[in-house]
Parts: structure tokens; C-alpha cells; sequence
């Protein structure tokens, strides 16, 4: 069969477009992916010529040289890392973020809230890296797999727990609020800033020096290796721990249905057959796993991991601070010591009426599970924990008296500083 002569034309046509993609491709100057240093995206003074070098190395990968921090906070649920969260999303350089990955657990493994399944943890913690990668490059529009429904034309008001977030309830993000206005309620921002339109929220993450985010969705720390090595990112890790004593004992007073069994045991002193022992075993597992990492200090970890345990804070809340800070090579500044001063003298009562608040008396938090949980509970934890307990420099309980006496200190004097 011949072919005509418009067919002829159109192939000689489709050749030459070919050739000439080929031929620019091949030819052009490589795409610098070092970007040039200069005084605008770059305070490196003198250390520009060792960075240079790093670019000759090392061609293939953008390097942060604008000095950005991105910081992640490390968690599991109710170990105080909403606590911890806000400590950073006062700073005024801080683009903080509060718990985005909640979107890909919800599509991604809908109605299960710590899958043991290998295959859904691999999904979930591949999914995670690749948000929590482009959120740190403040490329917000990632996050829209994740909503349901879709957001339209970059708007949604299905955003977990925007409230949570200073950033996220100013400008450019939402107008509702004056420049004077810095303590503002979580619900207020929610029902006075309206949809967020990811666009202008984008725009405000660009605006900030640093990026920070705190999460309970991934297990350990070795499942950010490939973020942490990620030259692009100047990552560092914040690992908050908490005595598993106190996480279940919290656990079973905010997630009543859930702990339901754990409360009949507490009640009538007898375990249920059929308690759900890996809500416990599994908060202490992935401890033990992350800890040993973390302390081992292997090399791609190295002035990027900091262990800090809940009860340090809550008792001397400033000088934790100061040195989380320190870690993180940035200064406190007075928005960070006002939240600090206003949010842990707070009492016990309020913290019942608000469970997932931040105001509460920090120092009687931190042992409260002493008086709350019964002694074959803590009797039957610390054998299950013990190894991780030990670990952290958590002391046993030998007795009923000794629980309820909250006057001894469970808390050994051992300081978790930034492994350099």
C-alpha cells in the first residue's frame, strides 16, 4: 500500500521535531540544580566556596543553601506533642503544620488508626515521605489527593485541625484578624477564616524561614532516613517521648470507647480475655526501636535527632525550650515565653473539659497517671515496658502506696541533649 504524499509530508514533519528535541537536549547546558549563591538566597559568607565544591560532587541534588530549617516533631498520641507542636508554631519564623499525614491515613487506610499490617505501613509510611518532602518545599497542593472532597480551585475547608496552625489562621491565609491579634482560639480561626485557599497558604509557608511539623503517623525515626539524608531538606528530628504509664493512662480517659475494655479492668480489678494488648505493646515497641536508633547515633542522624521526654518539659518547661531551641540553632523569642508562661499554670479542671487543649498545670500533668490508673495496670505495663522504661530512665513502682504517694519523683535526672 503507498503511501500519499500529505502522509509523507507529515512523517518527514514528526522526523525533524524529533531530531531537534533530541539535538537541544543533548546540547544545552546542564540544568544547575546547585543554584548560584548570592547575597539573596544565600548568608553563607565565607563557607560559599566549600558549597561550591559540594555542587562540583555532587551535581545531581538541590542543596538548601538558603539555610532553611525543617523541622519534624516526632510522636505518638497523647505523649504531649501538641504541647510541643505549639511551642514552635509561636515563633514568628515558624510555618508550622499540625499533623497533615492525618489526610493520607484517612484515604489511604480509612477507620484504623495504627495499622500493623507490613504491606499498610508500607504504603502509609511511602505516601508520608512523599507529602511531608513536598510540604517542607511548601508545595501545599500535594495535600489535595488527600481531601475528600476534592478541594475546587485550590480551596477547602476540610483542612485536620487548621485552627492549630498561626500561619494557616493569618495573612496571607486568612484577613479575619488583626496584626495585634496573637492568642487566637482554634475555633475562632476555624469559623471566622473560612475555606483555606492552599494557594495563599503556600504563599505564607514561602514567606516563613523555617518549616516545622508535627506528626503521631510515623513509627519510628529509622522511617525517615530517606527525608533526614535528603540534602534538600536540612531536616532535623525532634523525638518526643513520654512514660508509657502516662500515655495509656491518657489514652483511656480521651478515647473512651476505644480503651473501653482498659477501663473495666480498672474498675473491677479484673483483666478482660480479650483486651487488646497491642495498645500498649506496640506504643512501647516502636519506642524501643526509635530510641535505639536514635541513641546507637548513627552517622546519617548525626546533629539531626533530638530526644526529648515529656516529663523534662512539663516540669521546667523555659530551660527545655531554650534548648530544644539551641538544637534547632534559633532563638526563643518573647511570643514563645508568653504562650509558655500562659499555657502551664492552667488547672486540672480545665484540661478534663478540654482533652486535646494545651492549657493545663504541666508539672502535676506529667504524674497524673499515678492517681488514675489502679496498681495491677501499672504493675502489668511496667513488665511489658520494662525494657523501654529503663531505657528512658523511667523508675518502677513496687507498690499501692508508692503510686499514690506524689511526692517521689518517677523521673530519673538524665538529660537528653542533641547527639552532634
Amino acid at each position: 500500500m503507498q503511501c500519499s504524499w500529505k502522509a509523507v509530508i507529515l512523517l518527514a514533519l514528526a522526523s525533524i521535531a524529533i531530531q531537534y528535541t533530541a539535538i537541544r537536549t543533548f546540547t544545552a547546558k546542564p540544568f544547575q540544580m546547585c543554584p548560584i549563591l548570592t547575597p539573596v538566597n544565600c548568608g553563607l559568607g565565607q563557607d560559599a566556596e566549600a558549597f561550591e565544591h559540594v555542587c562540583d560532587e555532587y551535581p545531581y541534588f538541590t542543596y538548601n543553601i538558603s539555610r532553611k530549617t525543617h523541622i519534624l516533631i516526632l510522636a505518638t498520641t497523647r505523649s504531649g506533642s501538641s504541647f510541643v507542636g505549639q511551642l514552635l508554631n509561636q515563633h514568628a519564623d515558624i510555618f508550622y503544620l499540625f499533623e497533615p499525614l492525618y489526610h493520607v491515613q484517612t484515604t489511604l487506610i480509612p477507620r484504623l488508626a495504627h495499622s500493623r499490617n507490613v504491606a499498610d505501613r508500607r504504603v502509609m509510611l511511602g505516601a508520608s515521605r512523599d507529602l511531608l518532602r513536598s510540604l517542607y518545599n511548601c508545595d501545599l497542593y500535594f495535600l489535595e489527593s488527600y481531601i475528600k472532597p476534592m478541594p475546587t480551585n485550590h480551596t477547602t475547608d476540610k483542612i485536620f485541625r487548621r485552627g492549630a496552625s498561626r500561619a494557616l489562621c493569618s495573612p496571607p491565609a486568612c484577613d479575619a484578624f488583626g496584626p495585634g491579634e496573637s492568642n487566637i482560639e482554634e475555633g475562632d480561626c476555624v469559623r471566622k477564616c473560612a475555606s483555606l485557599n492552599l494557594t495563599l497558604a503556600a504563599d505564607g509557608c514561602r514567606e516563613h524561614r523555617h518549616v516545622a511539623i508535627k506528626t503521631v503517623r510515623v513509627p519510628e525515626v529509622g522511617d525517615l532516613r530517606a527525608l533526614v539524608e535528603d540534602p534538600r531538606l536540612n531536616l532535623k528530628v525532634i523525638q518526643l517521648v513520654r512514660d508509657p504509664r502516662g500515655i495509656l493512662s491518657s489514652r483511656i480517659e480521651t478515647f473512651r470507647d476505644t480503651y473501653r475494655l482498659w477501663r473495666i479492668w480498672r474498675a473491677t480489678g479484673r483483666k478482660p480475655y480479650n483486651l487488646d494488648l497491642s495498645q500498649l505493646t506496640t506504643v512501647c515497641d516502636d519506642f524501643l526501636s526509635s530510641v535505639t536508633t536514635g541513641m546507637s547515633r548513627p552517622p546519617w542522624l548525626k546533629g539531626r535527632y533530638m530526644l526529648v521526654r515529656y516529663e523534662d518539659l512539663a516540669l521546667n518547661p523555659i530551660q527545655r525550650t531554650k534548648e530544644i531551641y539551641d538544637f534547632l540553632g534559633l532563638s526563643v523569642d518573647k511570643n514563645v515565653v508568653d504562650w509558655i508562661q500562659n499555657n502551664t499554670r492552667g488547672s486540672n479542671e480545665l484540661l478534663a473539659k478540654h482533652k486535646y487543649g494545651t492549657v493545663r498545670d504541666s508539672a502535676a500533668n506529667a504524674e497524673s497517671w499515678r492517681l488514675k490508673l489502679s496498681y495491677d495496670i501499672v504493675d502489668y505495663t511496667q513488665t511489658v515496658c520494662q525494657q523501654i522504661l529503663q531505657e528512658l530512665g523511667y523508675k518502677m513502682v513496687r507498690s499501692l502506696e508508692e503510686l499514690k504517694n506524689m511526692s517521689l519523683s518517677l523521673i530519673e535526672d538524665k538529660t537528653f541533649v542533641p547527639f552532634l
